[in-house]
């Protein structure tokens, strides 16, 4: 699976104005909206969703990276997207460090494969020092999309 299989171009946010968790999970889930990826009557249960997954534990996983993340009814397909922060956020991430990069995804229940697919494509393409270095330096969406297209393509090392 790739970025581009689930990655929302419209939804993508280069320079995120949150500070905390919960605000860069409902940015990141406003722009889907705005994108026209999620309905406005699921914004803020889908929210509520994420919140919840990370009440489980934190999805940052370290080295400046989060994957917010739930399952929910509402979609019909994976949808996602990134937000890059510049002055990065605490999200109780496993290694202490504030998140500047994040990717949420939201898939249908009835579709596990295609959530485990998206994870695993984005943790093995974060593996890549340089790939997240670029992303961390990007200043606009466009910036981010080439990006990720370029790790479609394989042009980084990861692997």
């Amino acid at each position: 699976m790739k970025f581009s299989d689930f990655g929302k171009t419209g939804a993508i946010r280069a320079e995120l104005t949150a500070t905390t968790k919960e605000a860069v999970i409902d940015e990141l889930v406003q722009s889907l909206l705005d994108a026209g990826e999620i309905s406005a009557d699921q914004r803020d249960d889908i929210v509520a969703a994420i919140m919840k997954r990370e009440e489980l534990g934190s999805t940052g996983i370290g080295r400046g990276v989060a994957v917010p993340h739930t399952k929910h009814p509402s979609v019909q397909q994976l949808v996602g997207t990134v937000g890059v922060s510049e002055q990065g956020v605490d999200f109780d991430s496993l290694d202490g460090e504030r998140v500047q990069l994040f990717f949420l995804l939201i898939s249908p229940p009835e579709r596990p494969g295609d959530h485990l697919r998206a994870l695993e494509n984005i943790s093995r393409q974060l593996r890549d020092e340089s790939f997240c270095r670029f992303l961390k330096q990007s200043k606009t969406a466009d910036d981010i999309q080439q990006l990720l297209q370029e790790a479609d393509d394989n042009q980084f090392a990861a692997g």
